[in-house]
């Protein structure tokens, strides 16, 4: 990267004081892992760290701008940065990536004074533990706090609504005033589907149900409906780690989804920069034309981890948040699903007597996931609850793996949707004897309708 956008950064960086990094870093946690933000306590770090997340590059100062803007530190972007207030309010309409959530919670933060913050800790006592009111804790601090603890998010406002009405009204009518734009613009946005009615309404069946259900049914129109995306680790730079059987389960979800009508692409043994760039890649794509997006991530790992054939890691809350609405806005409303095949840990189920489905030896991979991002439209399905191993047979594939494309087969020509095939695999897997020990899938869904992939007829 040159020097001059190096200066550029370093420049900037220098100017910032303490409060100040605080608001950008609270105004780009749609963009960065909260984790990651945390461990940050200088400017030049919190401008390296978007440069790894690809929100800043030499061609690309757009959110830099924006963030500038958005604390007020104008004479930055226009010594700096060479764009005025007015240019950037231009710039902004349709194009902020800066959330309405972010921007009203840190205008609130800034209207409010001393004496109302601590108003706000005063009626915060029974929901947030004592450390966290300290006099020094500022009102951004407290929202995070808040929404760590639930008791703010995006859709959810209602007890900061309360406590701002005791002494603050003009301030909660901001947010009475988002909250009502927010609705008007899912009412423009909202899906209408076509409902046949019966000559015979009290009549009920297949049919009467089905359209009952249609809205609540995520759309399935396009040829293709989207991209299956496999990565699959094979054969590692020590032979040692190498996945026996992992190529039995990629053949099994392309026969499927090929079947499904996705386009399916595999890339097999990848390194760990290498995985994220391609799912960076992909969400990069032009998504507009496709329904949905699956990908398939099949390699060994550590705690919230996958691991490249070269034994290098990458986030899986990394991987998953390049698919937000904000990162990928041709997704933005379409279902995002994500299947892990790894080991969440190293400890084994306990197994009652029962007969062994077993027909060789079994092996175990690692990696987990512990959290994913709370945003709409996203699935994950993963092998195996936190902590504990998931089995892999070096002939057949994966138990997991295996039982979800079997059950895919089998249910989809049913119209069951996606969830319902998950619990299926999860009892299928559960009721298994892996060498002695068990094994327990899990789901993690933010879907807001069903997942219904169309079988052609």
């Amino acid at each position: 990267m040159s020097t001059e956008f190096h200066k550029l950064l370093f420049e900037i960086s220098e100017a910032l004081v303490t409060e100040e990094l605080a608001a950008l870093k609270f105004l780009s946690l749609d963009h960065v892992p909260r984790r990651k933000l945390e461990a940050i306590h200088e400017p030049k770090a919190f401008l390296e760290v978007l440069q790894e997340k690809d929100m800043i590059g030499a061609g690309n100062l757009f959110f830099l701008k924006e963030l500038l803007y958005r604390i007020h530190r104008i004479d930055l972007l226009t010594a700096q940065l060479g764009s005025s207030r007015e240019e950037m309010e231009r710039e902004l309409r349709g194009r902020a990536q800066v959330s309405p959530y972010r921007q009203l919670l840190y205008g609130i933060a800034e209207d409010l004074t001393s004496e109302d913050v601590r108003s706000v800790k005063f009626l915060l006592q029974k929901q947030l533990p004592k450390t966290k009111l300290q006099e020094n804790a500022s009102m951004l601090q407290l929202f995070l706090e808040m929404e760590i603890n639930g008791i703010i998010k995006e859709d959810n406002l209602t007890m900061l609504k309360d406590i701002l009405q005791r002494f603050r009204a003009d301030i909660k009518k901001k947010i009475d005033a988002y909250e009502e734009k927010k609705r008007e613009n899912y009412s423009r946005e909202e899906v209408r589907y076509p409902v046949s009615v019966s000559v015979h309404p009290e009549e009920k069946g297949a049919e009467g149900e089905t359209a009952k259900q249609h809205g609540k049914i995520y759309k399935m129109k396009n040829i293709p409906h989207g991209y299956c995306l496999i990565l699959n680790n094979h054969i590692f730079r020590n032979p040692r780690y190498n996945r026996e059987g992992t190529l039995q389960d990629g053949e099994a979800v392309k026969r499927v989804f090929k079947w499904l009508q996705f386009e399916t692409i595999e890339y097999m043994d990848l390194e760990g920069k290498k995985i994220y760039e391609t799912i960076k890649e992909y969400s990069k794509k032009d998504h507009r034309n496709m329904d949905c997006f699956v990908c398939f991530i099949f390699s060994h790992g550590e705690k919230d981890k996958i691991k490249g054939v070269d034994d290098e890691c990458v986030n899986i809350e990394d991987l998953v948040s390049c698919f937000t609405g904000t990162n990928c806005p041709s997704l933005a409303g379409k279902p995002k699903v994500f299947i892990i095949q790894a080991c969440q840990g190293s400890v084994r189920h306990p197994s009652v007597a029962v007969e062994s489905d077993c027909s060789g030896p079994l092996e175990v991979d690692a990696s987990p996931l512990t959290s994913i991002p709370d945003k709409a439209d996203i699935l994950i399905g993963m092998a195996t609850v936190e902590d504990y191993l998931s089995y892999r047979s070096r002939k057949t594939g994966s138990v997991y793996i295996q039982s979800l494309c079997e059950k895919m087969e089998l249910l989809c020509p049913q119209r069951e949707d996606l969830q319902t095939i998950l619990t299926e695999v999860n009892n299928a897997v559960a009721k298994r004897e892996l060498e002695g020990s068990k094994q327990m899938p899990k789901i993690t869904s933010t879907l807001l309708k069903k997942l219904v992939f169309e079988v052609p007829q």
